[in-house]
Parts: structure tokens; C-alpha cells; sequence
């Protein structure tokens, strides 16, 4: 199984670098604040266009707040299934038409498990956590984030009201993923979301 998708993750990477489109997969568990970065970020980036595929396992919730950010969308709900795949993202490809050159974020099943094991052809892998989940996450899940290419440490306004130690979670990604890159930002209050901007651009 896992073989057929990364040959259908490598078609995707292929069509993809051909209009040159950047996919970046965002992975968190639920509750993180992926939608909330992802509506603040389809509001501020206006050098390129942007597209989404919101993945649940029911409702179109998360892509009806995207869809009124007047943002392209495709919602790909996964039922039992607890993550998307190669086959899924080139599907909701071809329904969403992204524009060349634009910047496709693919929004996975909130999970830190399951959509680490599953490469779709995205450019970039992101993991999304908050302060209010515990500084453990990255060696509780070691998988999801030494896949990643980086790590957003969301909800720091909240870093006064809870017990969360940032150098220290620091410290337990670079202990799994030495290359991994850690953003601390707050997507509702906008605390450095240039950095975020940045990241995405490089």
C-alpha cells in the first residue's frame, strides 16, 4: 500500500513542479490552529495565489471558513480514515485547478500519527502544535516531526496562562529532527507571522 502511494506522490510531485505550484502539507492534532494560521495567512500573502484542500474525517466546517476568505478550496473527507493520501490530494488537484505558481496548502486529518507515514508530492511538511498541548508532543510522536521540514509553535499569547517550556520543546524536536526548523507564532494575535511569511517564500 504504502509503496503504490509514494509512486503515485512522486506523479503528484511531477505534475505539481510542472505548473509550479508549492504544496505544503500542515499535520497537527486537532485543535492546534491550522485553519485559524491558514485564514490569517490567505489574508496577508498577496504576491502569489493561493488554493486549499481542507481534509476531515466529516463535515466541510473548516473549508467553509476558507472558502469565505474568497480563497479557492476542495474539502476531501476521509470517514473512517484518519489521514489523506497521494490518490486523495490528486484527486481534489484536479477538481480545485489551482493556478500556476501558486501556493497549495493541503490541511490533513488532525493527527500525530497517521498522515507522517503518508508522503501526497507536497514540497514541505509542517507540524503545527500549541502551547496548550504540552511540551512532550515531539517525543510522544517522534514520527510526525522528524518528518518535518518544520515545526510552528502556535498560541504563544497563551505562553503566561499555561505550563509549557518553549527552549525545552525546542530542545525535544532537534532531539528527533536535527534539520527541523521552530517558528513560535500566534496566528489569532499575529506574533511573528513575518517569520511564517518568510519560511513560506523560501
Amino acid at each position: 500500500m504504502l509503496a503504490k502511494n509514494d509512486r503515485l506522490a512522486d506523479e503528484n510531485r511531477a505534475l505539481l513542479a510542472s505548473r509550479g505550484i508549492t504544496a505544503i502539507n500542515l499535520m497537527s492534532s486537532p485543535g492546534s490552529g491550522k485553519t485559524t494560521l491558514l485564514e490569517r495567512t490567505i489574508s496577508e500573502i498577496r504576491h502569489r495565489p493561493v488554493a486549499v484542500v481542507e481534509g476531515d474525517q466529516e463535515t466541510r466546517i473548516d473549508a467553509e471558513r476558507i472558502r469565505r476568505t474568497g480563497c479557492p478550496v476542495v474539502q476531501v473527507n476521509t470517514g473512517a480514515g484518519c489521514h489523506l493520501d497521494a490518490a486523495m490530494l490528486r484527486d481534489a488537484i484536479d477538481r480545485l485547478a489551482p493556478e500556476r505558481g501558486a501556493l497549495l496548502f493541503v490541511e490533513n486529518v488532525g493527527n500525530l500519527v497517521c498522515p507522517a507515514l503518508f508522503d501526497l508530492g507536497e514540497r514541505g511538511r509542517v507540524v503545527v502544535i500549541s502551547v496548550t498541548e504540552g511540551t512532550d508532543k515531539p517525543l510522544k510522536y517522534p514520527y510526525m516531526f522528524a518528518a518535518a521540514d518544520l515545526v510552528v509553535v502556535n498560541k504563544v499569547d497563551l505562553l503566561p496562562y499555561v505550563d509549557f517550556d518553549l527552549d525545552a520543546c525546542r530542545s525535544h524536536v532537534a532531539s528527533v529532527n536535527p534539520k527541523a526548523e521552530v517558528l513560535a507564532l500566534s496566528a489569532t494575535k499575529g506574533e511573528n507571522l513575518d517569520a511564517w511569511y518568510e519560511w513560506l517564500a523560501n
